[in-house]
């Protein structure tokens, strides 16, 4: 009976084996592989940086289970891509198999150093492809990556210990260690060029005593924990120029985030700041864009200075993770400045300070989470470590010829901690604002929206038809309320706006003047 039982469940084994066996027959491929794309296309890296992983689909349609008898890089080993095929590195594979109605990925990588290539002249295109099979079954999918060549500001690394270097900064005088990493510009590193791109790890310092001169065309790229910062006795002059082609904006100055691929061109957060100390003089910043950093500008101290401490002029911040600009007690001049989605406040006057804002177009339409404060903020205090609430004179707060507009409600705050010896002085001169105040929530003199020592000739609540807002594109259109409603004492201080239209006859309020958009299909 044993042997009987023994001979029955062998040969149950046997056949199903068998079964499994037929099911996973694997016949040579016959050219017929169908892709997800023809090219790779693996965006701009920078010479030596690594690129994103990018991905492509292989499928066999057949009815047959297939093996591949080779895949690899048509330039094998010497090629400058790397493959994941199937779960395996490297560059050449053998005998891959795909079942029959079946699909596998194949994950494509690079890093490459352009002065490996003759003459590259700052960008050089390389190519190669991906070869499926030999002779007739030959079918292949192109690779194709723009490099580009930049010049590189990093800090030191111990070799031993492998620790990064750190900024010691001067703070009232005296040397301060701090753990941001980083390092001080040389001299030689002090006038940036439009000839390359700057990559930039840590925060590049401007000593004291020393001026940071960014002329028009360049192109300045953070790495995530990255900035700017500018010192005590130091200043940073951005030289951005009107640019003859709204398109390419040749002559604007960019600072952006080091990830270059289309997926990263608008996500907030990749980089830190452009921070201006206490201390810092005579800062200015035209015709730049500032785009998706942790907070665009961060400018500490100097209220009273003779000369503001930063203008900002023709500019644009996009896409700030918490701040488009950031005061706390301290002196700003803005004209023909854009801000838009920001995680918390566009524009944040706090601890008091001196901010005369003119011909701005200051919106928030941020939707990547609730954001806690309006597109503008402004206070005149600060609560310390231990509780104690620092209170300090907002000497005066002017919004002229403005639009203040948002995807939220309100969109203007006025957070004032009463002290008969501190001021709080404000005004919102001929500005659209959108400010419904439709359970009383907001109460007392600040909020009188009659009181014309703080609100005169404004708007309130209607929509300023911007051209598209959630893509950053605020200028306004025939049918906006904001057209010819500016008044022409700021007009003339503020003669042409950020596309360098005379504004003059008929102002608009914000940084542009009203276009005709064109009729959709």
């Amino acid at each position: 009976m044993k042997r009987h039982l023994y001979f029955t469940l062998t040969l149950l084994f046997l056949m199903l084996w068998s079964s499994c066996r037929k099911d996973f027959e694997f016949s040579a491929s016959t050219g017929s592989l169908e892709f997800s794309k023809d090219t790779v296309y693996l965006d701009t890296v920078f010479t030596n940086i690594g690129s994103s992983t990018y991905n492509l689909k292989v499928y066999n349609r057949s009815n047959e289970n297939i093996v591949i008898p080779v895949v690899r890089l048509g330039l094998g080993e010497a090629s400058q891509y790397r493959l994941n095929v199937d779960g395996m590195a490297g560059k050449v594979f053998e005998n891959v198999e795909i079942l029959a109605k079946d699909s596998m990925f194949i994950f494509v990588e690079t890093t490459i150093d352009i002065n490996n290539f003759p003459n590259p002249e700052g960008k050089y295109l390389y190519t190669d492809h991906i070869e499926f099979d030999t002779s007739a079954n030959l079918q292949k999918v192109a690779l194709v990556t723009l490099i580009q060549d930049a010049v590189f500001i990093y800090p030191d690394r111990d070799n031993t210990t492998k620790i990064v270097e750190t900024l010691t900064l001067n703070v009232g005088g005296q040397a301060i260690e701090t753990d941001i990493q980083g390092r001080e510009l040389l001299p030689s590193e002090l006038t940036f060029t439009n000839e390359k791109p700057y990559v930039i790890y840590g925060f590049a310092a401007v000593a004291n005593g020393e001026t940071l001169t960014i002329n028009a065309g360049a192109r300045l790229h953070f790495h995530e924990n990255s900035g700017l910062i500018v010192s005590e006795g130091a200043t940073i002059n951005i030289n951005g120029a009107l640019s003859t082609d709204q398109v390419a904006l040749e002559n604007e100055v960019i600072l952006e985030g080091d990830r270059l691929e289309p997926l990263f061109s608008d996500i907030p957060g990749q980089w830190g700041t452009i921070w201006l100390f206490d201390g810092s003089i005579n800062n200015t910043i035209n015709y730049t864009t500032i785009k998706n950093a942790s907070v665009g500008i961060l400018s500490d101290g100097n209220p009273n200075a003779a000369t503001n401490k930063l203008t900002i002029t023709n500019s644009q911040i996009y896409n700030s993770s918490n701040f488009g600009i950031l005061g706390r007690n301290t002196s700003i001049a803005a004209e023909n400045v854009v801000i838009n989605n920001s995680g918390q406040s566009s524009f944040a006057g706090t601890l008091g300070g001196k901010y005369n804002v003119t011909h701005c177009t200051i919106a928030n339409y941020w939707n990547a989470s609730s954001r806690q404060f309006p597109t503008v903020l402004l206070n005149n205090f600060v609560t310390d470590e231990n509780n104690n609430v620092i209170i300090t004179d907002l000497t005066e707060a002017n919004f002229n010829n403005c639009i203040i507009y948002g995807n939220d409600n309100p969109e203007i705050l006025l957070d004032e901690v009463e002290d008969p010896s501190v001021d709080f002085n404000f005004k919102f001169t001929n500005c659209l604002i959108r400010f419904q105040n439709n359970n009383n929530n907001f109460t007392g003199p600040n909020y009188d929206l009659t009181n014309t020592s703080h609100y005169e000739g404004n708007i309130f609540n209607l929509n300023p038809n911007f051209k598209d807002a959630s893509k950053n594109l605020l200028l306004i259109g025939d049918d906006s309320p904001a057209n010819n409603q500016g008044s022409a004492l700021f007009a003339s201080q503020v003669p042409t706006d950020i596309l360098n239209v005379n504004r003059t006859a008929s102002p608009d309020l914000g940084a542009y003047q009203h276009v005709t958009f064109p009729q959709e299909n």
